[in-house]
């Protein structure tokens, strides 16, 4: 037998040691190779897409990655070589070593598969430490982003030209008006900054903007309209393009025309493009800024949101979890065909997250809260359910027993032996779950459920990330603050 199972080792890993009668052992052994072997085979793929054969996409895979590629046979061989020699030592009786063996085979299967991880996941240590300044500057917005969180009222001064693109008649000089800011440019006429061939940016006509009649000694920023009213503010190397007034209000910039696309007949007539200076000035006092505002709001959606799917999941999950506890459902064979079936549908429907039940239930009624509150109910029916049913099959069956003897019905014994010890983990399992409710509204927000990361989402998207950095810190302290409460409250009341 022990030869035979050595045989068959050497051909498939874990065979051996199922013949042997480590069943267990065998599986782990079979199950965990296919597994490399699968994503390994995977990986190399993706690295030689043109190969067809095995042999032409292991080589080509080691050209590329030669020390990834490596590392991973030889872990895979190592593997390999530890199936056949535990397949030996299970022969022997003693217990050491076929512990000795399976820490091995753990081991070197972990190894194998951080490997293959690593590299899945593009793991890329010194551009993470190269670039780590990069992420300084959005990090201190979401970190302190108050600033964001109040505003003021703000005036506009501002002044425009026109830049002719193509043929026509070029512009003028606009007419200077008095105390009123003022501002030209030269040449009037030019071309749009392109894309080549190659897809790299071919810079347009120069021109020189002048300016006057702003306010001294202050920060004046450059727009852009295209002639299709697209307006967006210019930049430069990466930067938005800002000058300083000098102490008479004036200044000159020169900047190329910049990138712009207008659909065919979009635009009718010359392409007029207009140039704008703009210097704006905050007045009056501060007050909460929109953003602020907005995320109050939608904080407050959020709390709702995880209570109104706490109320009514609490309200489904009691009548399922009775018929999901074994010992109210047991006695007769269609009581437990109920149990099993109600244990069925709650783990398959606690196993799909909250964030799929909000994009089916988005689907279903549209973006909103009600869409939120749906997912969160169909979930929190699911976990509480499970819960609660779990709690009932943990009671004294000393006072079921009791009540049963008077000759009660299935109901009554519920009513009056289970509900009553019921009351304190049904109390704290729905207190946790309001907690866990509350936190996953700001994720399922990010897929149009509603609350606080609905808009969380659009302000990172849009790189505002002190408006972002003001909903975190909502997030962390509704959390701290729920959690303390719900902590209280079952400290009070348990």
């Amino acid at each position: 037998m022990v030869r035979v199972a050595w045989i068959f080792s050497l051909f498939i890993p874990g065979l051996g040691q199922i013949i042997l009668g480590q069943v267990r052992r065998g599986i782990f052994a079979l199950s965990g190779f296919l597994t490399a072997l699968g994503m390994a085979y995977w990986r190399f793929s993706l690295l030689a897409p043109r190969e067809t054969t095995l042999l032409g996409i292991v080589r080509r895979s080691l050209e590329r990655r030669p020390t990834f590629v490596t590392l991973v046979l030889l872990l895979a061989a190592l593997f390999w070589i530890l199936g056949i020699l535990d397949t030996l030592k299970l022969a022997h009786p003693s217990t050491g070593r076929k512990a000795r063996g399976l820490i091995s085979f753990f081991f070197t299967l972990s190894l194998l598969l951080f490997v293959l991880g690593w590299q899945i996941s593009e793991i890329d240590l010194p551009r993470m430490v190269k670039d780590f300044n990069k992420a300084m500057t959005p990090l201190n917005r979401v970190l302190w982003p108050w600033k964001a969180a109040v505003a003021r009222d703000t005036r506009v001064l501002s002044a425009r030209a026109e830049i002719l693109e193509g043929e026509g008649t070029p512009p003028g000089k606009p007419v200077p008006q008095t105390g009123k800011p003022y501002v030209y440019a030269e040449p009037t006429v030019g071309v749009s900054s392109k894309l080549d061939e190659k897809g790299q940016p071919q810079p347009g006509t120069i021109i020189t903007l002048y300016g006057s009649g702003f306010e001294p000694n202050t920060k004046t920023d450059i727009w852009w309209e295209d002639p299709i009213g697209s307006r967006f503010q210019v930049r430069i190397g990466g930067e938005y393009l800002s000058v300083q007034t000098d102490s008479e209000g004036k200044f000159s910039v020169k900047l190329p025309i910049p990138y712009s696309i207008i659909p065919p007949g979009a635009a009718k007539g010359p392409l007029i493009h207009y140039v704008e200076a703009q210097q704006v000035f905050p007045v009056g006092p501060l007050k909460p800024s929109t953003p602020f505002l907005e995320i109050v709001s939608r904080m407050v959606e959020t709390i709702v949101m995880g209570l109104m799917a706490t109320v009514l999941g609490i309200v489904f999950a009691i009548p399922l979890s009775f018929l999901a506890a074994r010992n109210i459902m047991h006695g007769s064979w269609i009581g437990m065909s109920v149990y099993y079936l109600m244990r069925f549908i709650m783990n398959v429907v606690r196993s799909i997250e909250p964030i799929i039940w909000a994009v089916i239930a988005v689907v279903w009624v549209g973006l909103g809260p009600f869409a939120g509150v749906i997912a969160l109910t169909v979930h929190s029916i699911a976990s509480l359910g499970k819960l609660y049913s779990e709690a009932i099959e943990g009671i004294d069956h000393g006072p079921i027993e009791a009540v049963q003897a008077t000759g009660a019905t299935k109901l009554q014994t519920i009513m009056f032996a289970v509900i009553p010890q019921m009351v304190s983990p049904f109390i704290s399992f729905s207190i946790y779950r309001w907690d866990i409710n509350v936190r996953m509204s700001t994720i399922i927000g990010m897929v149009g459920g509603g609350g606080v990361g609905f808009v969380l989402l659009q302000y990172v998207r849009l790189l505002d990330y002190q408006a972002a950095g003001i909903a975190v810190w909502f997030i962390a302290v509704t959390v701290a603050v729920l959690d303390y409460v719900s902590a209280e409250i079952r400290e009070r009341m348990i």
